[in-house]
């Protein structure tokens, strides 16, 4: 039986395209109220205030700066008689949300236990259920239960994920795949980088430069070549412990649409189960379309040393996959993001080398790792184990205005009953709809909520709620939305 695990929304936000600006819902109406106050608050948990510096200007980021810049402005066009001193200004509607300031008072951890307490002992919660609620702009935590207890984080070890190889990668960091010429021009080697989001538009662009290359001497077709790929810059097994499964394909440095064979780009779906096969001969079949005689089957071998590139396709920055990867849940683009930092870090791009890399890092960034095991990056594997000390310091640490590299794991949460896996989550009138943040993590028995709210005192807080032993997601999930639209209100 397949591991249950959350299902993304069929409606989130894109962090590739920019925010979708809904004006409807049929099922729950969403205004653009909700997504201009989430947009609010996106930019304000960037750094306890209302601007901080970071190295994107791209999609839901640079509407999140937009919409704040403009909050508390008046407009200027001629909407009446002129007066002595001109045009009267156009009204303006006022913020959805207050900016954070530092000059904010600090929560009082008497009024977090009086909302939270009552609400901890859900039936629906299941048997244990650990938290800790912190003050970003201070690191102090304001309310603990179990809060250093190791527990089954689910997807919200994803926040993990991405905040080590933001750290160690940096956002503009893109993933490159090759295709490398032999010397003598009779071998071309599609070579992968771990980039599980390249297309078939990809390779077709890639074709037409090998193309080019080897039509160097003016001959017409080019070629005849013969075609290997190269899949060498993972190691260890490709198939994660639940695998087969339809939330997860072979983890290889060489895919397609994440091995996906029903045409979607996000949530559960048929995986083929060879991945990089299927790229190759998707290759082929562009090389031969641009001009290109490929000789027999493509096959699996290294690029030659001496081999040079002809051809070269660079994945979307990581500041947007990081993005998409904790919006969609993408269990895919999270090993791959584990294994780039094993990379970077040194270690063996596999199951292990990730486990050991982003320990590491998250060491480097002097955060508390004790009693955590990171057997995968995207939560999948019951053997993984964090703290919620852990996570709302993750969550701090990305609110760090001196880490502007690390933003994107706030921007990239879900918003309560707009985007991601919180896109069903919360009704219209929900309280903690449109200013609820979080990331999601479910496995059968296992429910986790992990995010940021702003209070009533301006400051933004990070939570992280994690559970174990629910009979059922329905009565947990509720459960969890409750605590965290709680946090709004203190």
């Amino acid at each position: 039986m397949a591991e249950q695990v959350e299902e993304p929304s069929v409606r989130p936000s894109d962090p590739w395209r920019g925010p979708k600006f809904l004006t409807t819902k049929h099922n729950g109406s969403h205004t653009w109220q909700v997504i201009a106050g989430s947009a609010t608050l996106g930019l304000a948990v960037a750094a306890g205030a209302v601007l901080a510096a970071g190295p994107w200007d791209n999609g839901q980021r640079k509407a999140e700066r937009a919409l704040a810049a403009a909050a508390d402005r008046t407009g200027g066009a001629h909407h009446g008689r002129t007066t002595p001193e001109g045009p009267r200004p156009a009204p303006s509607a006022p913020a959805v949300l207050p900016a954070l300031t530092a000059g904010k008072a600090a929560q009082d951890p008497a009024g977090l236990r009086a909302a939270l307490t009552p609400l901890i002992d859900a039936p629906g919660l299941g048997k244990k259920l650990a938290v800790s609620v912190v003050d970003t702009a201070t690191g102090e935590q304001l309310y603990g239960h179990g809060a250093t207890t190791p527990m089954t984080p689910a997807s919200t070890i994803k926040i993990a994920t991405t905040t080590a190889a933001l750290s160690v990668l940096g956002p503009d960091h893109r993933i490159a795949t090759t295709a490398a010429l032999s010397p003598d021009s009779r071998t071309l080697t599609l070579v992968g980088g771990g980039d599980p989001t390249l297309a078939k538009a990809d390779l077709r662009a890639m074709a037409a430069e090998a193309a080019d290359a080897l039509r160097e001497d003016g001959e017409e077709p080019a070629g005849p070549v013969r075609l290997t790929y190269d899949v060498s810059r993972y190691t260890g097994p490709e198939l994660h412990p639940i695998s087969p499964n339809e939330n997860i394909a072979p983890v290889t440095a060489l895919m397609i649409d994440e091995g996906r064979l029903d045409g979607s780009d996000r949530g559960p779906a048929d995986r083929t189960d060879d991945p990089a096969g299927d790229a190759a001969r998707a290759f082929a079949e562009a090389l031969e379309k641009a001009g290109v005689q490929v000789t027999g089957a493509p096959r699996e071998a290294r690029a030659a040393d001496e081999a040079r590139t002809v051809a070269t396709h660079r994945s979307a920055p990581l500041s947007a996959l990081a993005e998409r990867t904790l919006t969609n849940s993408d269990n895919d683009i999270a090993e791959a993001l584990a294994r780039q930092t094993a990379i970077a870090k040194g270690e063996k791009a596999s199951f292990a080398g990730a486990r050991r890399a982003v320990t590491n890092e998250l060491k480097k960034l002097q955060l508390p790792v004790g009693g955590a095991h990171f057997a995968d990056g995207s939560g999948l594997d019951r053997k993984d184990r964090v703290t919620p000390a852990l996570l709302t310091a993750l969550l701090a640490r990305a609110a760090d205005p001196d880490r502007p590299g690390l933003r994107p794991v706030l921007t990239g949460l879900p918003i309560a009953g707009f985007s991601g896996t919180l896109d069903g989550r919360y009704e219209r009138d929900a309280a903690g709809t449109g200013r609820v943040r979080a990331k999601t993590g479910t496995l059968r028995g296992v429910n986790s909520l992990a995010g940021t709210v702003v209070d009533r005192q301006g400051r933004l807080l990070a939570f992280a709620f994690l559970a174990s032993g629910s009979t059922s997601a329905a009565g947990a999930e509720p459960a969890l939305d409750a605590l965290a639209t709680a946090l709004t209100g203190v």
